[in-house]
């Protein structure tokens, strides 16, 4: 292989692994915090691209698609806290709650694709990228856009985990997700943490699909590549600590990249099936999870 397309390849699976990040990170959050997996998230990837690609269509250039983003991270942060007293709420303390989270997700992402499709019809769109041209990386010819989705997926990624660890209701959060109980008995609000760890997880979404949207076209089931991708990566990384993810999202990334190479695109998605299975063989807990022993 060329020292250019080393180049190439690599620059490509870190913006993949940025966009994994981002998109299992909020998956994440939830899964840790309120125990249940949110099936809904594609669609609210979907959704959030949608929205910035309405408002960038009011404003162009550049301000265009910051606004949009801005709009739509906000938008979906107040529906994702919503949805907790829509479709968790009712049912905390039901003894099949996990089931009945993936029944309720499964319909919610059903109701947004379809509204989706109604809103905004069948034909793919695309938002436009703020920033045009390309950088030199050792003889290849890498995209500007690509370097500002790296760079800004990893200071949102930061600045969530900063979130979590110096703020007062990110710390309760954290509380909450160790042991629910004693947080209760502490006074504190659960039912609002929840509903703000999944708002915020929808903003992560929301963000993670205006840059898929400024990458390739969308449609109302765009958001369904994006929720297989980060299911993988939370599994492959495991939930023991926020950082978790985040590696393994790196590591998929590049994975995909050099899969689609080597082995071409339709390729990529068994390969990184085949590592996600292996891996719960050897090390159920994920790459970076702990074991606990059980009775």
């Amino acid at each position: 292989m060329a020292l250019e397309t080393l180049a190439f390849v690599l620059a490509s699976g870190l913006v993949l692994g940025g966009l994994y990040a981002l998109m299992a990170a909020g998956l994440a959050v939830v899964w840790t915090t309120l125990g249940v997996f949110n099936f809904a998230h594609g669609a609210l990837i979907a959704l959030g691209a949608y929205i910035a690609w309405q408002v960038s269509q009011y404003v162009t250039g550049g301000a265009g698609f910051l606004i949009g983003a801005g709009v739509s991270v906000a938008v979906m942060f107040c529906l994702g806290f919503a949805m907790h007293y829509v479709l968790v709420k009712p049912f905390e303390r039901h003894a099949n709650l996990v089931l009945l989270a993936v029944i309720t997700t499964l319909a919610a992402a059903s109701i947004v694709e379809n509204s989706i499709l109604l809103a905004w019809g069948p034909r793919d769109k695309q938002i436009t990228p703020p920033i045009a041209g390309k950088i030199e990386f050792f003889g290849t010819a890498i995209s500007t856009h690509d370097f500002v989705i790296l760079a800004v997926a990893l200071a949102a990624l930061l600045a969530f985990a900063l979130f979590l660890r110096k703020s007062t209701t990110g710390r309760a959060m954290r509380a909450v997700a160790q042991n629910r109980e004693a947080a209760e008995l502490m006074g504190f609000n659960v039912s609002r943490l929840f509903a703000m760890t999944i708002g915020l997880s929808a903003s992560t979404a929301a963000l993670a699909g205006v840059f898929v949207g400024s990458l390739r076209f969308i449609s109302p089931t765009v958001g369904t590549d994006p929720l297989m991708k980060s299911l993988i990566v939370v599994i492959l990384g495991g939930v023991t600590r926020f950082t978790s993810p985040i590696y393994a999202a790196f590591i998929v990334g590049m994975a995909e990249a050099f899969s689609a190479y080597f082995l071409g695109l339709y390729w990529a998605p068994a390969v990184l099936f085949a590592m996600m299975i292996i891996l719960l063989l050897i090390k159920p807990e994920g790459l970076f999870g702990r074991k606990t022993r059980t009775l």
